[in-house]
């Protein structure tokens, strides 16, 4: 049980970290899987084989995703053709029965990608969420108790939201 919730959690930090794959970076939006000799190193870093293929599908994965978590696109027509032909086949072992999934070696990664999504709206809804800051193209998954986390990084994004408020307090009273 420990181990199960163990790779959930390894599942959806490699979620997370897929999506916030294309930062805001100086004004810009960075893709940091352009390039390709980065792509197979993020790729292998996270159980994938890094070919060209098995990027396509992982890229395609990421931006659907990216849809989906902002609400500008509906889960079922965004992710069903990630899932094609996929299946899952139950495994039985002396700790009991788990379910081992199916899919074309280039399209694993993708595939357990929406999985994890998958997994983390049933387990966690309303959980995984865009960053508040609108110039920020970076999701958070909200683990506190109080599910009341706005910001991808306090330091960052929740430190520039708040002084801007501030910002615009003293000038709104300095106006009046």
């Amino acid at each position: 049980m420990v181990a199960d919730r163990e790779q959930q959690r390894e599942q959806q930090d490699a979620l997370l970290q897929l999506l916030n794959t294309t930062p805001v970076v100086n004004g810009a939006v960075q893709d940091q899987l352009a390039e390709p000799e980065a792509a197979r190193s993020w790729q292998r870093a996270h159980g994938g084989s890094g070919t060209s293929g098995e990027l396509r599908h992982l890229l395609q994965a990421r931006d659907a995703l990216q849809d989906v978590v902002r609400g500008s696109r509906p889960a079922t027509s965004s992710l069903a053709p990630l899932l094609e032909d996929v299946t899952s086949r139950p495994h039985l072992s002396p700790a009991g029965v788990s379910w081992e999934l199916d899919a074309p070696a280039e399209r694993r990664m993708a595939v357990e990608a929406v999985m994890a999504w998958s997994t983390l709206q049933e387990a966690m809804p309303a959980r995984l969420r865009p960053c508040a800051n609108p110039e920020c193209r970076r999701f958070l998954l909200d683990r506190s108790k109080t599910n009341k986390a706005r910001w991808c990084s306090m330091a960052v994004c929740g430190n520039r939201m708040k002084a801007r408020r501030h910002y615009q307090r003293t000038r709104d009273v300095a106006a009046e």
